[in-house]
């Protein structure tokens, strides 16, 4: 069965790149290596100057379990009592094992969000096997990343300087650094087997460098190196049949890590640029009835209101083909590009329309909470009860990756074991009616389940699906 796994990373295949390292030019005769050195080509002089600066990350976080399902028995309860101890959730360690980058001499490390995700420690031992308690600076879970801070005094650490990333080619030789099943920094040599790889569940942001580089489970966060000793990328995935590399590894380009590493240093959370319009892919089929020579682009079906696309003049229907000179292939590959341009910029947007092509100049801004978001956790004796809900806006949009229309009332967190969970309530779900009332504001959504009724009729939005539940109060 397959399956795309978080990941790691093993050895294999330096045979190919030795070989590569070794040609002669096509001009030049075939000859046997007359030198010791030409015969021992190696990455040795590159994994001295990248590999201190991997390091390894231990988590632990408190797993809480529910009470035993036999409690769920009312015959259960009787017998055994609300007090038994059957009925008290317990709780147990759990412990998770990465890799991560240091980017910055002062102790700053790049790493996976799933890594450190609920972490109550964090442990950073470094290439030296010396061990420092980190703390979380940022996490940012729509690009599976997180900056982490250790204290090293005035030491400064290796570091690894980021690749530009849209300067990477397929056909280019990587080494893939960290730390896979636990036995210990590993190195493993591969090349750049595809970009722009959109099309794999991993992150919200689905944007990534693919490699054959042999990876392998806990290597996620690990340092994905180019030639000149640069990062390229954070190794994130694998996918695999059996958990086990099959050549098929994933990271998230560097270009993407430098967004939130700033934002890091800046003291807060990652703040996206607002385009303000969405789409879908252009197939065989469209392109040929919009006049494209082949498939790719996005179609734009929405354009919202206010917002920079609507007012750099982007129309439904139009086809968006590149940003800032970077193909777009994909609704993905647009999000990557306007989510790694900073806030402020102007970018300039490839369409065609009308079957001519066209440049629209988009000025970039802070996706605005509009309305104010009023966050609230709903309490009562109604199917609600426990959902955290808040007014969609461009901003809230933003900050759970949803993917919508910004506009109701948006569930952004569901407590365990309350009314709205036991009903399957969801985060992201837009609850849209209550009793045959319109919610369209917070307001509106408390004031309709204060009202008791002996049944509850609820609309809820769960992407592009409208779900009718009726429920007996």
């Amino acid at each position: 069965m397959r399956s795309t796994r978080w990941l790691g990373a093993a050895g294999a295949g330096a045979a190919f790149a030795a070989a590569l390292l070794l040609a002669p030019p096509a001009s030049a005769q075939k000859a046997v290596p007359a030198t010791r050195a030409a015969v021992e080509a190696s990455y040795a002089p590159l994994v001295k100057k990248a590999a201190p600066a991997v390091v390894n990350v231990f988590s632990r976080r408190v797993v809480r379990q529910a009470r035993s399902p036999l409690l769920e028995d009312p015959f259960f309860r009787r017998f055994f009592g609300e007090d038994s101890p059957l009925g008290q959730p317990s709780q147990r360690i759990q412990s998770s094992l990465g890799s991560g980058v240091v980017l910055r001499s002062d102790g700053v490390i790049v790493t996976n969000h799933h890594v450190i995700k609920d972490a109550a420690e964090i442990t950073v031992a470094l290439a030296d096997r010396r061990e420092f308690e980190a703390k979380l600076v940022l996490a940012d879970e729509r690009t599976d990343l997180a900056v982490l801070k250790i204290d090293v005094g005035s030491e400064a650490l290796p570091a690894l300087e980021l690749r530009d990333s849209d300067e990477v080619e397929v056909g280019d030789l990587v080494l893939a650094i960290g730390n896979p099943f636990g036995v210990g920094q590993t190195v493993t040599s591969g090349i750049v087997s595809a970009l722009a790889r959109t099309q794999v569940g991993i992150t919200d942001l689905r944007f990534f460098i693919q490699t054959d580089a042999a990876i392998n489970p806990g290597n996620s966060g690990g340092a994905l190196v180019t030639m000149d000793g640069k990062l390229a990328g954070i190794n994130t995935a694998i996918f695999s049949r059996s958990g086990g590399s099959l050549g098929i590894g994933f990271a998230i380009p560097a270009n993407m890590v430098g967004v939130v590493l700033k934002a890091a240093m800046a003291g807060g959370r990652v703040k996206r640029p607002w385009l303000g319009a969405g789409g879908q892919p252009v197939t065989q089929d469209l392109a040929a009835s919009l006049g494209l020579a082949r498939p790719g682009g996005v179609i734009v079906n929405s354009v919202q209101k206010r917002s920079p696309a609507e007012t750099a003049g982007l129309r439904v229907g139009d086809v968006i083909l590149a940003i800032d000179g970077y193909d777009v292939i994909d609704p993905g590959g647009l999000a990557y590009r306007i989510a790694t341009r900073p806030i402020g910029s102007v970018a300039t947007v490839a369409i065609v329309r009308n079957k001519a092509r066209t440049t629209l100049k988009v000025a970039l801004t802070e996706p605005p909470e509009d309305p104010p978001r009023e966050e609230a956790l709903l309490e009562g004796r109604h199917p609600l009860a426990g959902a955290t809900v808040a007014n969609l806006s461009p901003a809230v949009a933003d900050e759970i990756g949803f993917a919508g229309a910004p506009t109701g009332v948006v569930v952004l967190k569901v407590a365990a074991e309350s009314p709205a969970a036991r009903f399957g309530v969801k985060p992201e779900d837009v609850i849209a009616e209550v009793n045959g009332v319109a919610i369209d504001r917070v307001a509106a959504l408390r004031a309709a389940v204060a009202r008791p009724a002996p049944t509850w009729r609820l609309a809820i939005r769960r992407g592009e699906r409208l779900i009718a539940v009726t429920i007996q109060g």
